[in-house]
Parts: C-alpha cells; sequence; structure tokens
C-alpha cells in the first residue's frame, strides 16, 4: 500500500491552507466556479468545491473538498471501513438524515470496488479545520486486559468500582453556570434543578464547562455537594458505598484502564470479564504525564505509557502522589460474556483499526471520518477511512481524533506512542451540513 509520510502532509497543509483563504472569498458566488469541480445533492442542489461552511462556534470552519485531494484515498481497504460503518448504522439508521445512506450500505458488496463507489456516491467529504489550523492532534488508545480476580486475594487488592450508591446526576441548563441552587432527588441516582428542593448545590464548587450538562455529586448534610476526586477514591472514600466488579493486581493498570474507559479482567481461571463505561465523577482529565515532567521525575519525551508504567514500578513511594493529580474517575459496568468489541459512546462495538473517538460538538458520531496522521510504530504516514464511534474526557476541539487500536499488549504498546499532528476530512451524506453542538 502506498502511503503519505510526514513531508507530504506538510506540503499538502500548505497547499489547503491557499485554497482555504481562497475559499472564504468564493463564499456564496457559485457561479463564478468551475462546475467540473462540484458535488451535487439529491435535491439538485449543487456545492462546490472550496464551497465553507463556518458555524459560529469556537472558529471551526468546513469546507467541501474532492475525493482526489484526500492522501492515498484510492488505496483504502474500503470493504473493512464499509463494515465499520454498517457497525454505525444499528444507531444511525433510525435518523432521517442518515436513512438512505444505512440503507444503502446494507445493500452494498464488502468488495472494494463496490465499496469505494458506494461512500463517493452518497457523501460529501468535508475538511475540517479549528481557528484557521488545519492539523490537530491524534492519539490513541486500546482495551486493555488487566490481571485480577472477582474477589479480593493477595493479589488482587485493587477495587474496580461500579456506580456508587450516593452518586446523583442532576441535568443542568445552559444558563445554569454559577450560583446556588435547590436540588430534589427524583430516584436513588438522579435528582433535578427544582424550587421544593431541599439540598443546595453552589455550582461554582462544581467542575462545569461550556459542555457540561448535568453536575454530578452527592448528599453531605443538607448540601449537594461535588463527587470525591480520584485521590479521596484511592484514599477509601468509597469503602461500602459502591459495588465492587472485582480486583485488579496492579494499581497503575487499573489507572490506565480508567484512561481507556474500557477493558477486560482476566481471572487466574481463565475467566474474562468484560468492564465498559458506565459514568464519571465529571472532573476534567488532567495529565499525569505533564505532572511527572514538572516534577523532574521523569523527560517530557519518555512520558509515554509505558514510561509512566516503568517508572511508578520503580518509585512505589510516589504512586498516590503521582495517580492523584488527574481528579477523573471512571465507574464501569461489567458483562460476563465479552462482544464482538467494547462498547463506545455511540453505543456500538468498536472495530480495531477502523473506530475512533472524537470530540462530538463537532464531529456528528457514527460518521466517516478520513484520517491523515503518522503510524507510530513505522513512522510513515497513517492514512486511513473509519468511524467516529466513541467520545473521551480527553478529546476536545473539532480536529481531535482518539484512534482506536484494538485490545491487549500489542495495541496497547501502539497506542501508547501515539501522539502525531492529522488532519481530518468529515464524510456526510450528500446534503447535510455538518451538525455543530
Amino acid at each position: 500500500m502506498l502511503i503519505m509520510n510526514l513531508d507530504k502532509i506538510r506540503r499538502y497543509l500548505l497547499l489547503s491552507s491557499i485554497l482555504l483563504l481562497a475559499a472564504c472569498n468564493l463564499l456564496h458566488k457559485k457561479t463564478s466556479l468551475p462546475t467540473s469541480e462540484t458535488v451535487f445533492l439529491p435535491t439538485g442542489k449543487a456545492l462546490p468545491v472550496n464551497y465553507v461552511y463556518t458555524p459560529e462556534k469556537a472558529g471551526v470552519s468546513y469546507r467541501v473538498v474532492s475525493y482526489g485531494t484526500l492522501p492515498q484515498w484510492s488505496q483504502q481497504s474500503f470493504g473493512h471501513s464499509l463494515e465499520a460503518f454498517k457497525v454505525s448504522c444499528r444507531k444511525l439508521q433510525s435518523q432521517p438524515l442518515w436513512q438512505l445512506v444505512c440503507q444503502q450500505a446494507q445493500h452494498t458488496g464488502a468488495n472494494n470496488h463496490q465499496a469505494k463507489k458506494f461512500f463517493e456516491q452518497y457523501f460529501t467529504p468535508w475538511q475540517i479545520s479549528q481557528n484557521g489550523q488545519l492539523a490537530g492532534t491524534v492519539t490513541g488508545y486500546y482495551e486493555p486486559m488487566l490481571l485480577g480476580d472477582i474477589k479480593q486475594t493477595v493479589q488482587a487488592r485493587f477495587p474496580i468500582y461500579g456506580i456508587p450508591d450516593d452518586f446523583i446526576v442532576v441535568p443542568i441548563s445552559s444558563t445554569q453556570r454559577q450560583g446556588n441552587v435547590r436540588i430534589r432527588l427524583t430516584d436513588k441516582n438522579s435528582g433535578a434543578i427544582a424550587a421544593d428542593g431541599i439540598y443546595i448545590a453552589n455550582l461554582t464548587t462544581f467542575p462545569i464547562n461550556d459542555k457540561t450538562k448535568a453536575i454530578k455529586g452527592r448528599i453531605n448534610g443538607n448540601q449537594f455537594v461535588p463527587y470525591y476526586t480520584r485521590a479521596q477514591i484511592n484514599a477509601g472514600a468509597l469503602n461500602g458505598k459502591a459495588p465492587i466488579l472485582g480486583y485488579a493486581n496492579d494499581p497503575v493498570e487499573l489507572f490506565f484502564l480508567h484512561v481507556q474507559g474500557s477493558g477486560q479482567l482476566k481471572t487466574p481461571d481463565g475467566r474474562m470479564l468484560r468492564l465498559g463505561f458506565a459514568n464519571k465523577n465529571d472532573y476534567p482529565y488532567v495529565s499525569i504525564g505533564k505532572y511527572m515532567a514538572h516534577k523532574g521525575y521523569l523527560p517530557l519525551a519518555q512520558t509515554s505509557m509505558q514510561g509512566i508504567k516503568a517508572w511508578l514500578q520503580q518509585h512505589p513511594q510516589q504512586l498516590a502522589e503521582v495517580l492523584g493529580q488527574n481528579p477523573s474517575y471512571v465507574f464501569f459496568r461489567a458483562s460476563a460474556e465479552p462482544a464482538s468489541g467494547p462498547t463506545g459512546a455511540l453505543g456500538v462495538p468498536l472495530t480495531s483499526g477502523y473506530s475512533a473517538a472524537v470530540d462530538s460538538h463537532f464531529v456528528s458520531l457514527g460518521a466517516p471520518l478520513f484520517l491523515a496522521t503518522t503510524h507510530p510504530a513505522s513512522g510513515f504516514g497513517l492514512n486511513r477511512l473509519i468511524m467516529a464511534q466513541d467520545t473521551g474526557s480527553a478529546i476536545n476541539g473539532a480536529v481531535r481524533v482518539d484512534y482506536f487500536w484494538g485490545y491487549g499488549d500489542e495495541a496497547g504498546a501502539l497506542a501508547g506512542k501515539m501522539k502525531y499532528p492529522g488532519y481530518v476530512w468529515l464524510l456526510l451524506p450528500n446534503g447535510m451540513l455538518p451538525q455543530v453542538k
């Protein structure tokens, strides 16, 4: 397979930047553009290549391009991409704007020629930029396998928690960001802001940002307060307050299970317990690698997942300090029968090498994405048509992708090394504009 190296990507960035500036001057002047470079929509309306859609949010911009500009487009494994898109359609097929393409996908053969024709006929590619920048950051993630047990043993000592009994989620509106509000409980793990609520919540004490749709906390007397941080939980704050799904042998491996959001637990008798994301305390993710570099524990260049694991194994006295720097904490749900892959935010199993986590405020979950970045093992170009099927607390921005490498140690080694510039094209059904939340 031909691949695109980083120098070519940089040259493409320069050319694309020139085209983007030119496109801004061509908006709403469609008749002056060449008709040979036109994407025809099912409605009969035509959008020209270089048409720019700029919603009024976060400096994001989307530009229509031709498939010929996507690096190594013709060399894709379109059959694998189509199968991953069919998985997306399990959720998308109920949405009117996706019904036609999902129906057509089911009737399209998996051979490369038919799959390529399907994408080119039914989708329009949009290149994404943010704040005038075409390049964003691409990282990798995987599904780890932890050694441990269902019951606590001498080796398996570190609990994997389900949703705590006292964990309460309260929806808030876009205008509720500060001040005191009253909370009324609606059931065991949920509440509502209501005038007759008997609990007081000071919103300024919660980790609220522009994307926050709910506050997550607990009752303390007549107060509704933020839920425990990782440091508090690791120190025993959940003792007797949460179901324990199993126990891990290694606290650092358990930490990275939280970072990845899902995984599997292998018991001594060979049983596998799949652990999926159930909820989180909603504190923002904080990089322990950056903290370790700032403290002088490790050079920043060595703060990969593998480097962090090795250092903590050699310095157990710093374990609580380092892990406690990331206040974010994930609660899991368990399944005794592992599915074909971990379930992402879209609600469908992820496909190794063909799924990714994105910021769903800028990229529609389930949509195809064309990604151009660097392969962490070879250093050459990784150019692939994948599906946006997951999200993550550290995945913020329109040109930000977390690439799913799959399951196990080999996938973990690739994911741990991956942090490169990348470029993203969003494929949407013809006639559909990008959806920005």
